[in-house]
């Protein structure tokens, strides 16, 4: 198969800006890893603090990076020596406030948020999620495979203002948060609900309408433009925090269809959620597992990519591969070192 184209502020927002952590494969090598293929757009950013994040890219981006690799068949990821998330516990985050840093109105509608929390309480233990089972860390002699457990742990609507714009997205003009202004946020609320952290818990913060965000103040990498969301870590390398920035749903650039099962742009925000829960599972601090060749990590080789999709209806015209709850949702694939393709289900 080739690729398809197409509640603390203050104190603990000091802590949360000022970690310094590094991992078993530092930032540089990973980046030296992701240029083997020569004029490959990188999707992996090294961070001030010595940590790295990896990008979901955009329908653009991912063009690029799709004519840069040609025509070639999908290669398997590689196991590089770093820690894997053994069963996934999910934390949910949506920052709310009733306006901008513009003063413009935002909002993430109830119906979003419900629609998520249903996407994310249903992904634990699914078939698609047990795709990650067959991969693994070894530590010392003994090798630990992702168990497919896991649980939706928690969701809390945040309300508390946006910062200062700290970056220049230009599809979200004067409405803009860093990377360091969003881990704050994780930071702030995860000591406040008294959340933990390790290899078993990941933090999804979703932020709303308008507000758009870039990996640094130098505005170079950012939301709708290069990536539809990311996921990275911070803190202690043998008990980190790892998260992933969930920017509000863009079906312009961030879908390839507009046969959706769900209203508005939810579906967008959905499988870029599912995207980031499954490749940090299986590389969550970007020293696991990705293709050497290319820099790509599981989900990124079936971006875009839904495959067979078993409900198809006419009135209302969409088209949906999964059908959790009660609802239909449209999610891509994710990527098989088994069956070296990507497929709906696993292993």
């Amino acid at each position: 198969m080739k690729r398809f184209l197409n509640l603390f502020h203050g104190g603990i927002a000091a802590v949360a800006l000022g970690f310094m952590a590094m991992s078993g494969a530092n930032a540089s090598d990973r980046l030296a890893d992701g240029a083997v293929q020569s004029g490959v757009p990188r999707t992996t950013l090294a961070l001030p603090d010595g940590t790295s994040i990896h990008m979901m890219p955009t329908v653009a981006l991912q063009s690029q990076i799709d004519r840069a690799l040609g025509a070639r068949s999908l290669g398997n990821v590689a196991y590089h020596g770093g820690r894997i998330m053994r069963k996934v516990n999910i934390y949910a985050i949506f920052w709310a406030p009733p306006t901008l840093q513009t003063g413009a109105a935002t909002a993430i509608p109830p119906s979003y948020r419900s629609i998520l929390n249903g996407m994310l309480g249903n992904y634990a233990g699914h078939s698609i999620a047990n795709i990650n089972t067959q991969y693994s860390e070894t530590i010392g002699a003994l090798k630990y495979y992702h168990s497919g457990l896991g649980s939706f742990a928690a969701s809390v609507v945040d309300t508390g203002p946006y910062p200062a714009s700290g970056c220049t997205d230009t599809s979200t003009p004067g409405n803009c948060i860093t990377d360091t202004q969003i881990r704050a946020k994780i930071e702030s609320v995860r000591v406040a609900q008294g959340w933990g952290t390790g290899y078993d818990k990941i933090y999804l913060l979703f932020t709303s309408s308008g507000e758009g965000s870039c990996i640094t103040a130098g505005s170079t990498s950012c939301s709708y433009t290069q990536y539809c969301a990311y996921h990275g870590w911070y803190g202690s390398s043998t008990n980190p925090v790892i998260y992933s920035n969930e920017p509000y749903g863009n079906n312009s650039v961030c879908q390839t269809t507009s046969l959706l099962p769900n209203p508005g742009t939810v579906d967008s925000a959905a499988t870029a959620a599912r995207h980031e829960i499954s490749e940090a599972t299986s590389d969550p601090q970007l020293d696991a597992w990705w293709d050497s060749s290319t820099g790509e990590e599981t989900s990124d080789k079936c971006n875009f990519n839904y495959g067979t999709t078993s409900w198809k209806f006419v009135s209302p015209n969409f088209l949906a591969n999964y059908f959790w709850g009660g609802r239909y949702f449209l999610l891509q694939q994710e990527y098989s070192n088994h069956k070296s393709n990507c497929t709906q289900e696993g292993p």
